[in-house]
């Protein structure tokens, strides 16, 4: 009989938060109403907890937890990712009998289709989608979904900057201020731009649910304007006035993504968590900026509404 080593005590007997795997590669069709399944190119990390009184864990285990879950589940499009993820780190439990508590982390290439803003030509779209679930002994379960999506920022600062330095020469150059005033709020006004990532996560329950779209619309809320893969002139024009017309902060983004969240989750109960992010890369500096919010759709409800 062959010896299983991760039954054997370690010479170290510290007990480990997480073991497992990263970079699982799977396909998963979702449903999307009577339209074809949408194929995920989804990656998948598990995990389990390990006492100190085990070397190892078993770790074809977690391999087939995701293989089995996915082939039965999936020989379907399945309808909600969230039940796929809980489904897998159930059976993770079963599989890892001396494990108290099971994690999954989903991240899914979704290609949608949109048209561009003036010409209405179509294109396409890449957004991350996002499910984290874990589940313990007792039952108690934590379950997120979100996404991740690009767009285009334009930074205030910088461009009122701009616009006085533009003031000071046209009234050196004799137009009034009248004039002035009139010129600067009907030209857009340079300043810099970043490619922004904003990342939103919403905890799932028995009793609440949200779509991918309504994440993809939080999520792009905050951006100065929408970003696309292919621009016919017009649209190129449509984007950059769009953009500078509508100034952002980092600060600014997880804020509007916040409030946006509260009007839209009219159903979210209070204790539903919530997570905002949002990091901008910077075109004039070397470093990155960014912002993040976590708290509970009541505490948002509260601070934005008293």
């Amino acid at each position: 009989m062959l010896p299983d080593v991760q039954t054997l005590k370690p010479d170290i007997p510290v007990n480990l938060s997480k073991v497992g795997a990263r970079g699982i590669k799977k396909l998963v069709m979702v449903t999307k109403g009577k339209g074809r399944p949408a194929i995920l190119i989804s990656t998948f990390d598990v995990f389990v907890d390990l006492k100190p009184t085990r070397k190892g864990i078993n770790l074809s285990r977690s391999f087939e937890a995701i293989d089995e879950v996915i082939e039965s589940l999936t020989a379907k499009p399945v309808r909600w990712i969230e039940e796929l993820n809980l489904k897998i780190v159930e059976t993770l439990l079963e599989r890892h009998e001396y494990a108290n508590k099971a994690e999954v982390y989903m991240v899914s290439e979704l290609i949608l289709r949109k048209r561009t803003p003036v010409s209405n030509y179509q294109t396409q779209e890449v957004v991350n989608v996002l499910c984290e679930a874990s589940k313990d002994r007792t039952g108690d379960k934590k379950v997120f979904i979100g996404v991740e999506v690009s767009g285009i920022t334009a930074c205030p600062c910088a461009q009122e900057l701009v616009k006085a330095k533009a003031a000071e020469k046209l009234l050196a150059e004799g137009f009034s201020e009248e004039d002035v005033k009139k010129v600067l709020s009907a030209v857009p006004v340079a300043t810099h731009n970043q490619r922004g990532k904003a990342t939103v996560k919403v905890q799932i329950t028995d009793g609440f649910k949200v779509s991918i779209e309504q994440l993809i619309d939080i999520a792009k809320a905050g951006m100065s304007y929408d970003i696309y893969e292919l621009l016919k002139r017009e649209d190129e024009l449509a984007v950059v006035e769009g953009a500078h017309s509508n100034p952002v902060f980092v600060e600014d983004s997880v804020r509007i993504m916040a409030k946006t969240a509260v009007e839209m989750l009219k159903d979210a109960p209070d204790e539903i968590v919530v997570f905002f992010r949002q990091e901008n890369e910077e075109s004039i500096h070397q470093h990155n900026v960014m912002a993040e919010r976590v708290a509970t759709i009541g505490e948002l409800r509260k601070e934005l509404y008293g």
